[in-house]
């Protein structure tokens, strides 16, 4: 059973609950040792905690509860601490991922054996978001992706690459708006996500990224 993309705008009280409680069920039932060995992570017997890093901040997440702290790092926003997608996101990766490196190749969201699932749902909520957010705003996304370390690219006016998980790897590409023409964006994606992720969980990847964006912001401006 997959959550769906769908299940982003329902009501807390069931649309959050439910699949969190599926998954966590599903997790609980888990070898710990099976889910270290097959993902090539840590595993601390006496804490009972796996050792993750996701979007550039390491993580250490209990079995059986999944409770979820950071190591000490300047980030000042842990989407794992606070995001309930990227939890039940994050769980599904341990239930179900592999470890895999890329082939260096990147593939759009249309490209991937998927391509045409949630493909309408994936552009509005993940790139033309992007490009609302930050089309006209280069310099504050660039002071962003700086602060979390990301990886400049040469690709379009700005353009960014980041490992959310081990081995996985996205791009974020920004074309700046002007008096002809909206800002445009495109995020692509490391050749091996499908060894790991079905298509609902990248595109609620893309709306956890772009969340944490937002409130990577605020810290920056804080500064």
């Amino acid at each position: 059973m997959a959550f769906q993309l769908n299940d982003l705008n329902y009501s807390k009280d069931s649309k959050e609950r439910m699949p969190w409680e599926h998954y966590l069920e599903q997790f609980q039932k888990a070898d710990p040792r099976e889910i270290a060995e097959r993902l090539s992570i840590p595993y601390d017997e006496e804490k009972k905690a796996f050792t993750l890093k996701f979007l550039g901040t390491v993580y250490e997440i209990t079995y059986p509860d999944f409770q979820v702290s950071h190591h000490p790092d300047e980030m000042g926003y842990y989407p794992l601490e606070e995001m309930i997608y990227g939890k039940i996101l994050t769980m599904r990766f341990l239930l179900s991922g592999a470890v895999s490196s890329g082939t260096g190749k990147y593939k759009t969201y249309r490209e991937m054996p998927w391509g045409e699932v949630y493909l309408r749902q994936f552009d509005g909520r993940c790139i033309k978001r992007l490009a609302f957010s930050y089309g006209n705003r280069i310099e504050d996304f660039r002071a962003i992706l700086s602060h979390i370390h990301g990886i400049p690219l040469e690709h379009g006016d700005a353009a960014y690459e980041v490992e959310i998980y081990p081995g996985y790897r996205i791009q974020m590409i920004l074309w700046e708006g002007d008096e002809e023409f909206p800002p445009s964006s495109q995020i692509l994606f490391s050749d091996n996500f499908p060894v790991s992720f079905q298509a609902e969980d990248m595109a609620v990847m893309g709306d956890v990224l772009i969340g944490s964006l937002k409130a990577w912001g605020k810290v920056v401006q804080s500064k």
